[in-house]
């Protein structure tokens, strides 16, 4: 059974909503250098990440130690923001507070839920995959049939490991939490 291990990307260089793809900070860049050296205690020898900058950064010290370049996914991405919504940060606090059924999350929402899923599944070997506070927990909440949208809070740089055997995602541990900052 491979074993995913689901990093969030470290500390951006700006907030959510701010920039539409921030790199890291400082702080972000020491948390991707001391999660790699985490990870190359895994064993894992493949990686791939979300397309954004702050996930690609933070996947560098791990590529660096593997020497190759992380497969970028774009399922494993930041969530989509619905069309015509104006007020990023209250439609967000909105989505992470309810479940994947509420009418707020639209079908593509869902669809895009199911894809992290079916990326994941698609891992035959243990992987590191660098991605997102909403698209991890998309993923735990299919390992642990939970329908909330938010089922826990990781923080930058934490280190989330599920399993599957080709059927269904296995939670193994949750990464550290930190609280949720949106301004």
């Amino acid at each position: 059974m491979p074993r995913l291990y689901l990093i969030r990307h470290g500390e951006p260089a700006a907030t959510w909503g701010a920039h539409p793809d921030p790199g890291l900070s400082a702080l972000g860049h020491a948390q991707a250098e001391a999660v790699a050296a985490r990870l190359a205690q895994t064993g894992a020898r493949n990686l791939i990440s979300s397309p954004l900058a702050r996930c690609q950064e933070t996947a560098g010290p791990s590529a660096g130690r593997l020497a190759q370049a992380p497969l970028i996914e774009r399922r494993v991405a930041e969530i989509h923001v619905a069309a015509g919504v104006e007020d990023m940060r209250s439609w967000l606090t909105q989505v992470m507070s309810g479940t994947w059924r509420d009418a707020i999350i639209d079908p593509v929402l869902r669809d895009w839920r199911h894809q992290i899923g079916q990326a994941l599944l698609a891992l035959q070997e243990d992987t590191l995959v660098f991605s997102h506070f909403v698209a991890i927990n998309a993923a735990v909440g299919l390992a642990t049939q939970s329908d909330r949208v938010t089922v826990f809070k990781p923080g930058h740089a934490s280190v989330t490991i599920l399993s599957h055997d080709g059927q269904g995602l296995r939670l193994e541990t949750l990464g550290d939490e930190a609280a949720i900052v949106l301004t």
